[in-house]
């Protein structure tokens, strides 16, 4: 998408994000084989719910590893410095480099990040400015692809009529219930874990602060100015045409908007 691809050495890193790929992979696969394409097959739903089903897969695995691999916004080791925005940098104590505020440094990854809100082990990479909007992206497509595995399996069993015809394949048709069950379970693992998240990411961006700015209570209502949510929102995804907002297949561009109020802690 026009931009360096930005990989951290971590195996636990690896792991999390492997197993994220096989709940993707394993519901993409199934849940049309068991229930999709055979309901289909007998007209109980239409088409356009087996497009939905591939529409929200897409885009969920989409910004899964553009977030994974995208640059968070790693400092250079020698920035260049505007005269006019010295006093809105700092030393980092770890690195000893110069950084923007609201820089931080991430152990992890050895290095400090703009805007930095967290290091997520489940996509191998930190959580910061240039790679927020996909991580949210994640985080929203991933519940409605879990909801919307949830219904299929509940409607399968409790309102879809029974199939006529048995599943060609011999394994899933063997194997249906347990197939479902996990995915089942899957499906409720991801919704109840990410829903949280997800709601700490919206309020952390009404509120303009970032997940390590409250932990360490740096920032007091009264130390930065208010932002319209628009302004805070538009900031992030670094677009204010709101339907961008929900579209992984782009490159994001950065708001131009004063730095001292961008960045004012």
């Amino acid at each position: 998408m026009g931009r360096q691809i930005h990989f951290v050495v971590d195996p636990q890193g690896w792991c999390c994000l492997g197993l994220i790929v096989f709940v993707w992979l394993y519901n993409t696969i199934f849940i049309p084989k068991v229930i999709l394409f055979p309901h289909y097959e007998e007209g109980h739903i239409s088409v356009l719910a087996i497009l939905c089903y591939y529409f929200c897969s897409l885009f969920c695995i989409a910004s899964l590893l553009r977030a994974s691999v995208a640059d968070p916004g790693k400092l250079p080791e020698n920035p260049k410095i505007p005269i006019t925005e010295r006093e809105y940098w700092e030393l980092c104590n770890k690195c000893n480099m110069m950084r923007p505020k609201r820089s931080h440094h991430c152990s992890r990854c050895g290095h400090c990040v703009r805007r930095m809100d967290h290091h997520c082990p489940w996509i191998n990479n930190c959580v910061g400015e240039d790679n927020h909007w996909l991580f949210l992206q994640l985080c929203f497509y991933s519940q409605i692809l879990s909801c919307y595995t949830l219904v299929l399996d509940f409607c399968h069993y409790y309102y879809f009529l029974p199939l006529k015809k048995e599943n060609g394949d011999i394994f899933v048709f063997r194997h249906e219930l347990a197939l479902l069950r996990i995915s089942a379970f899957m499906g409720l693992i991801i919704l109840g874990g990410i829903s949280g998240l997800f709601y700490t990411q919206l309020m952390g961006i009404f509120t303009d602060t970032t997940s390590i700015e409250k932990m360490s209570n740096c920032c007091e209502d009264i130390s930065r100015p208010r932002k319209p949510w628009q302004q805070t929102f538009s900031e992030v995804f670094g677009t204010r045409w709101k339907i961008l907002w929900f579209i992984p297949f782009r490159q994001r561009q950065p708001l131009r908007v004063p730095y001292h109020f961008a960045n004012h802690v």
